[in-house]
């Protein structure tokens, strides 16, 4: 316990899911949190976003840890909005130690427009650019950024969408440019001992996966597929046996990378994936 004790970690997309579980588990080891999340739904997504009620359990699951947690309301293509959340969360918690950019939406289907592809890219690009952006000024020596990015970055190429379709692709390249982005800016950060690195998972056990969108991508010959004719099928992308990875595998390798235990670690892409990505042999 203690591992990130006294820090103050700023979280995106943290009212449920991933977002929920990085502030729990940093909680746990005695950081105080900025909890940052749009709580209303985006156009092209077709499943449901987070709501007011979520954000309210990620405050009771972190203050029974005995920390601190302030929330703020923000989209984070909205970087006038977005800073003003920081600026006032670091004003209430003092400091900011922890970056963490995890906001981010996966429309899949085939059916999708080409808003699909826009919309994801603005969320999951933009949004990490304008939360890093925003957030910087803050960060001392020692400082900590980390980027949820995704096996996508190592797998998935351009062309045709198939039937992952816009958003799909959208969600690929994004996570694309982040891999890149992360590259680029460990060398700029390095000179102040500040830190940016990436956490790559595979399928993750939330919201994201666990709708009907994503169930007809694998099981297409179903009309109505559901989670338990889906499922059978998702052992397929991982190397271990395994249908996917749960938001607490994902945290951990978040915490080692907020802590100072990865005081030297930098530009570093930790993949949390099952050996996804070395069985298609990246």
């Amino acid at each position: 316990m203690g591992r990130v004790q006294d820090k103050v970690v700023v979280i995106t997309g943290a009212a449920r899911g991933q977002g929920r579980s990085h502030a729990v588990r940093l909680a746990e080891e005695g950081a105080d949190i900025i909890a940052i999340d749009l709580c209303r739904d985006i156009g092209s997504v077709g499943y449901a976003m987070a709501g007011g009620e979520d954000t309210e359990e990620t405050v009771r699951l972190v203050e029974k840890t005995g920390r601190r947690i302030v929330t703020k309301q923000a989209d984070v293509r909205d970087r006038a909005a977005l800073q003003a959340a920081i600026d006032e969360g670091v004003a209430e918690l003092g400091r900011l130690d922890v970056v963490i950019a995890n906001a981010g939406i996966c429309p899949t289907g085939a059916d999708r427009p080409i808003g699909a592809f826009t919309e994801t890219i603005d969320v999951n690009l933009s949004g990490t650019f304008n939360t890093v952006h925003a957030a910087l000024p803050h960060l001392g020596e020692g400082g900590s950024v980390v980027i949820v990015g995704s096996i996508a970055a190592f797998i998935t190429e351009h062309g045709a969408a198939g039937p992952m379709g816009p958003g799909g692709m959208g969600y690929a390249y994004s996570k694309h440019a982040l891999k890149h982005y992360v590259n680029w800016l460990a060398p700029l950060l390095a000179p102040s001992m500040q830190r940016v690195n990436a956490v790559h998972p595979a399928y993750v056990n939330t919201a994201m996966i666990q709708n009907e969108d994503t169930y007809r991508l694998f099981r297409p010959d179903l009309e109505n597929p559901t989670r338990e004719d889906a499922e059978p099928a998702f052992p397929m992308v991982q190397a271990m046996p395994i249908p996917y990875v749960e938001p607490v595998d994902v945290s951990h390798a978040i915490t080692y990378l907020a802590s100072d235990e990865s005081r030297y670690v930098t530009g570093q892409h930790l993949k949390v994936d099952g050996g996804a990505v070395v069985k298609q042999g990246r």
